[in-house]
């Protein structure tokens, strides 16, 4: 994700009333490395989550394109890259529903890509660790959203 300006930020900020803006730094404090990232996130695109995704997931699909399938010790590294970069926005989004779709993307990419996960058990762990995050994730979600990611995650994993 591209940051923002300190212009274009301070521009934002200045529109925003008092109350927001308290809450918006208080948030902001709780990071250090992606206060930039995140402000970007909070001012340009929290208001719509849907576009959001879909920004992640091409990013997604541009960064697993680019992962080796060999040797199995680059796989690794370059999946635990890309679930970093992953981790970073979901949390910059705190909505449920966005971590269990774009983890459920995830997860797609690496069986249609065809990453080699099983031979690995470092890799395997790793596949594992994220199917039981999207379970954690859609817990926290109203029923019939979690009966949908349900039937989702049961596609990818076949």
């Amino acid at each position: 994700m591209k940051a923002a300006t300190v212009h274009e930020l301070k521009r934002q900020l200045a529109e925003l009333d008092r109350v927001t803006l308290i809450q918006l730094i208080l948030r902001l404090a709780r990071f250090k490395k992606e206060n930039k990232e995140l402000l970007t996130y909070l001012l340009f695109e929290a208001d719509d989550e849907e576009a959001y995704r879909r920004h992640v997931k091409v990013l997604l699909d541009d960064a697993l394109k680019e992962v080796p399938k060999r040797p199995v010790y680059y796989t690794k590294k370059s999946l635990r890259k890309v679930l970093r970069t992953l981790d970073k926005m979901i949390r910059f989004s705190g909505s449920p529903e966005t971590e269990a779709d774009l983890r459920i993307h995830f997860l797609r990419l690496i069986r249609t890509n065809q990453l080699p996960v099983s031979r690995s058990r470092v890799l395997v762990n790793l596949y594992e660790g994220q199917i039981k995050k999207v379970r954690k994730a859609y817990a926290r979600l109203h029923e019939d959203l979690q009966f949908d990611f349900e039937e989702e995650l049961n596609q990818v994993l076949g």
